[in-house]
């Protein structure tokens, strides 16, 4: 046969008739379908953590957005606060600011009063964009949607005891994640239809979860008489955690009426949160 003739004559292909395939051992079928299910179970945490810190967020600031427009619609106008004037130093004056514009005793709203939602929170150290709404109760169904909530039969913002408020760190708003920033001197304040209320913030503890005595009219100290006007900030700790709680006490310095306009630390803040900068 010619090389020609063997160059035209079809190849022959090498079958695998003459291999067996292995079958696959009992324990290498569980090690596979053990495998496929971590995966699954992988990708679907993903996006379960993705919807906790992501989406949760999301959900709660708009509505969180549609209950400072329903305070706001019920809450008298916000006026501008007037520029402080100017006081003359005195003869030996060590320069000293004056003192803050005295209102005389807190307005107090009453126990009543405290429903639905019935102020707004603004603490500049968590951001010139800070405005939480404050609505009574610590559900579930306040916690996760509507901002920060006020404990029932705790006091009311100005009250001679504790004002106490919970909320989420870093799901359904992250209204308290910067919590653990707060420094002595941080001033925090809580406007409701009756005025303006300035917090001095003093000092945060670390406790177990079943500690309600921080919510005590004199916190930690349940069979006390409070002299005190409180506030009392509460949230999971450690951020990403929950075994733990962080609370942030704060004693009142001062108050507005509402027709004396916001403090004008926060003029901006509060005008932007009513809609009106």
């Amino acid at each position: 046969m010619s090389r020609s003739t063997l160059d035209a004559a079809p190849s022959r292909q090498v079958t695998g008739t003459g291999r067996k395939r292995r079958r696959r051992t009992p324990f290498q079928v569980v090690a596979q379908v053990l495998g496929e299910l971590l995966i699954t179970a992988g990708v679907v945490l993903l996006l379960f953590v993705g919807w906790e810190l992501w989406w949760t967020n999301i959900e709660s600031n708009v509505k969180q957005e549609q209950a400072l427009g329903e305070f706001f619609s019920d809450a008298p106008p916000v006026l501008a606060s007037p520029a402080p004037a100017e006081v003359p130093a005195s003869p030996g004056s060590d320069g000293a600011a004056p003192a803050a514009e005295d209102f005389g005793e807190p307005a107090v709203l009453a126990q009543g009063d405290l429903a639905g939602t019935f102020g707004v929170v603004y603490i500049p150290r968590f951001g010139e964009n800070y405005s939480r709404p404050v609505t009574s109760g610590v559900g579930s169904d306040v916690l996760d949607n509507l901002g920060l909530g006020h404990y029932p039969d705790t006091g009311a913002p100005g009250q001679v005891g504790n004002f106490a408020l919970a909320g989420h760190r870093q799901t359904h708003g992250q209204v308290l994640d910067q919590i653990h920033t707060l420094v002595p001197g941080d001033r925090i304040y809580v406007q409701t239809r009756e005025g303006y209320y300035t917090y001095v913030f003093r000092n945060t503890e670390i406790v177990l979860p079943d500690r309600g005595d921080v919510i005590a009219p004199v916190p930690t100290q349940p069979s006390a008489e409070p002299v005190d006007r409180i506030l009392t900030l509460t949230s999971c700790n450690p951020r990403f955690g929950a075994q733990e709680r962080i609370i942030a006490y704060s004693v009142l310095e001062s108050w507005r009426p509402a027709d004396a306009g916001p403090p004008a630390e926060i003029a901006d803040r509060v005008a932007r949160a009513a809609g009106q900068g």
